[in-house]
């Protein structure tokens, strides 16, 4: 386990593990949903991953989307790779929403739509409804 995955709360966080990435749910949750799909692997440079981190890119992409979209109906989904603060390779993955969403008992608003998120706020603040929303995508996770 590297820096990286360690910031963003692995392996609790962890909603899914693939062979060479895993999929978090991002702490601070910028809009409901956010990930961070991280490489295992110690790369640095996007350019440094192997070719089989890459490849396995398609469906862990495709996984993402899916389960997002099925939960969630997001308008737009945000890939981020901005490796400023972490070094390894990383992606914030940011659902966008035009509209309120209702989930967990809560409301919530893409305060940034349509304009590009501001990584710094989080939407979830309590720590049960943060473990709840992980309980839910990681179940998901498994159910398809």
């Amino acid at each position: 386990m590297h820096a990286t995955l360690e910031k963003f709360g692995y392996p609790d966080s962890t909603l899914h593990e693939y062979q060479h990435w895993c999929v978090l749910l991002r702490p601070q949750q910028v809009t409901l949903g956010s990930l961070v799909l991280a490489a295992r692997s110690d790369a640095l440079a996007f350019s440094h991953l192997s070719q089989a981190a890459i490849s396995e890119l398609s469906s862990i992409t495709q996984d993402i989307e899916t389960t997002l979209q099925h939960n969630f109906q997001y308008s737009k989904l945000n890939y981020l790779m901005l490796m400023m603060v972490d070094p390894h390779v990383h992606f914030h993955v940011i659902p966008r929403y035009a509209s309120q969403r209702d989930f967990l008992g809560l409301s919530f608003v893409d305060q940034d739509w349509p304009k590009p998120p501001d990584l710094s706020r989080s939407c979830i603040e309590n720590i049960d409804k943060y473990n709840e929303l992980h309980t839910f995508l990681a179940k998901s996770w498994q159910d398809h």
